[in-house]
């Protein structure tokens, strides 16, 4: 996982484990600037797509709708990356 990608993806599991206890988070080195986010095997996030990383609500709320059942939609919303000039 790349250098900037790693505390992101950490941040985020923890913010999921601490409202979900029960979901198994894991993480890998993909693509090089990708972060994707798959729930049920069904991508609904990448930064790929939207250029920068999603907002934890988001993921949650995403979270929630599959934890009952409901269909999930593609995140297609973002916060930009950092940018150090």
């Amino acid at each position: 996982m790349g250098v900037k990608i790693r505390p992101r993806y950490r941040e985020l599991a923890n913010v999921v484990k601490s409202e979900f206890p029960e979901a198994e988070v894991s993480g890998f080195v993909g693509r090089r600037g990708s972060f994707e986010i798959e729930i049920n095997d069904q991508l609904v996030f990448s930064k790929l797509e939207t250029g920068g990383f999603p907002y934890e609500d988001d993921i949650l709320g995403t979270i929630q709708k599959a934890r009952e059942g409901k269909p999930l939609e593609k995140i297609t919303k973002s916060r930009a990356p950092c940018v150090i000039m």
